[in-house]
This record gives structure tokens, sequence and C-alpha cells, in this order.
């Protein structure tokens, strides 16, 4: 099969002929149809703590049909999705539902020995697959993985209804986290975005108003005047050394501050000022299990429009130049990649 594969730092993505996955047991194959490109894709191939070992087939937001069901009693062409982690099964993490925690868990397409879907096919784990509603297109299916994790984001900041919710970054995870907010009873949910079609975006995944912060002398201020007050909640969906600070400074006493945008560097901050408002700060790491099939029942009951931040498909041939670019995006929100196309 063809495959993009990492070959290591300043190199693109080289598309190369491998060996097709063969499922052992507990195993299926997926022909994949839709594979998202993840900022974790990104950092996975960025010096720094993620990096990945040359040989990589990356992609964990993925969908395809079932091609090869192994021992497993999954109908050959069954449409679906999966879970893309690979726990050890009986830790307390494990029992809890939070595979993503377990220590020997292995992200698909984030390891050299876990092969991704930027690849004609995919092995996924038989008990991790999700089986797409006759409504969710492939498109969609490859986006519940980032939209999951936005609803983890919000069910794990516990805000109560009619909270002021304040997002900053309109990238997929942050839209995401702008169309749960509002699906769990946010009266207000504002998104602090510089690019417009970000911003645009965001006001169809149910932003009730959207800010340039480029545009404001201070961003507090105008979120109070455009909200009623400051938030209750504010979720850093950007992940850059400086604004889990800057997040403290608008915050609320008492407020909660949720952390999803992945920060690979140092970062300082100032403690007294958390401390003086008795804010509680919220870490998060990807989802738990059920989170995927909620989100599969929002997507099949049309309340969430996953196309919306869809911006472009690519297959093999513009994959590598498409990859490089989203280092630095300008109007790309989700791309996706085709390897059957």
């Amino acid at each position: 099969m063809k495959a993009a594969v990492f070959r290591g730092l300043g190199k693109p993505l080289s598309i190369e002929t491998v060996a097709d996955p063969k499922p052992e047991a507990g195993k299926v194959v997926l022909k994949v149809e839709a594979c998202g490109i993840c900022g974790s894709d990104l950092h996975a191939t960025d010096d720094g703590v993620f990096l990945q070992a040359p040989g990589t087939i990356l992609g964990h937001e993925f969908s395809g049909e079932v091609v090869d069901a192994g021992r497993s009693k999954i109908k050959r062409g069954t449409r679906a999705t999966a879970v893309p982690i690979n726990p050890c099964g009986h830790c307390a993490m494990c029992r809890e539902g939070r595979g993503i925690l377990c220590t020997q868990n292995k992200i698909t397409g984030l390891a050299l020995d876990v092969p991704g879907a930027y690849a004609q096919y995919v092995k996924v784990n038989a008990d991790q697959l999700i089986k797409l509603p006759d409504s969710v297109g492939f498109e969609e299916g490859a986006m519940v993985e980032p939209l999951a994790v936005g609803l983890h984001a919000v069910d794990e900041a516990a805000f109560p209804i009619g909270a002021r919710v304040l997002i900053i970054g309109a990238g997929p995870i942050g839209l995401s986290v702008t169309a749960f907010a509002r699906l769990r009873g946010a009266s207000r949910v504002v998104v602090s975005e510089k690019a417009a079609a970000r911003r645009e975006a965001a006001e169809a995944f149910g932003a009730t108003d959207t800010i340039d912060p480029s545009a404001v002398a201070n961003l507090g201020e105008a979120f109070a005047d455009t909200a009623g007050g400051p938030p209750d909640v504010i979720f850093d969906c950007v992940g850059v050394p400086g604004m889990l600070q800057a997040s403290i400074d608008l915050s609320r006493p008492r407020g909660t501050i949720v952390t999803v945008g992945v920060c690979m560097k140092e970062d300082k901050l100032i403690p007294i000022s958390a401390i003086l408002k008795e804010l509680r700060v919220q870490f998060i790491l990807g989802y738990v299990d059920r989170d995927f099939p909620k989100v599969l029942d929002f997507l099949g009951q049309g309340l969430i429009d996953a196309k919306r931040m869809l911006t472009d498909n690519v297959g093999f041939d513009r994959l590598p130049k498409a990859f490089e670019a989203l280092r630095k995006p300008s109007g790309q929100i989700k791309v996706l990649v085709r390897p059957n196309a």
C-alpha cells in the first residue's frame, strides 16, 4: 500500500510503498477514506519532546471501511471510525475508560510501531471500532476525534447552565469546544481569533460573538462589553507560552481555566495571580472512551455540522506541501488526507 512516511527533521513527508497491515487477534483493518491532519502531527515532526522516530506513519483522526475483520465478528464493509489508542486494558485508568492516560498506551499514528492512517489501510483494535451512523459520512467520521477532545474539555470544565465562556483560538479544537459549550448550556460563547475565516467558522459552530484580539486594546474589556461581564470559564485552545498567564489575568475570581491547546515549550507564570483569585485550572488530554459514541450521536442528529471546519481534501500528491503549509496556517482549519481517492 501507499503511505506518507516521516523521515526526519526538516524533511517533507515521503510517499512510499509499505507492507499492508495484517490483523492479529483483536485487530481489524480499515481502508482509510479520510484522515485529518492534526496539530499533534506537526508537533510530532518538530524538534522537542514529542518528536517521533524516522519511519513513523502519522494519522490518528480517521474513518474508513472494514476490509479485513480478522477473527472478530465485525462485518466486512462496516463504515467506522476508531478510538486511536492502544492501552493495556487492565490498569486503573483503563478500567475507568481513560485509556489515553494508561502509562502503556500508544496512540495510533504517534508511535513507530503503531502506524497511523496517512496510509491506504490502517490496523486498529476491534473493541475500539465505532460504527458510523448512516447519516454520517467519512469526512465527518474523520473529525470525530477532534470533536471528542472538545466534548471532553467542556465536560471537565463542569460549568453551570448560563455560564459566560471565552474560547481563545478557533482551530479545530477551538471550534469543537465552541459547539459543545453551546450544547452544554453556556449563555454566551465568545471566541477570540485573529483569522477572519476562523471567526466566521466559529459563528457557524455556535459562537454568540467573536473578537479579533489584534483589533482591541483589552481583550477582557472587549469580552465584558460583549457578554455582559467577565468570563466564568476560559478555554485556551492555542497552546503557546504566555497563554496560561494571560488566561489567569483575564479570569474572574473563582473562575475556571481549561488548557486544551498543547504547549510544547517551557512557560512561566506568576502563581500568586491565580492564588489571589482562587482559580481552578484544568489540563486536558484527549478524551474518555465514551466520548466517541456521544460525538457520533450529536453528528447523527444533525446538532453539529462538522463539515463547516473542513477547508481542504488532499491526496498523496498534495499531502507533503499541504502538511508543511499548516506549520504557519492562514485560512486553513481542518485538512483531510484522502489516501484512496
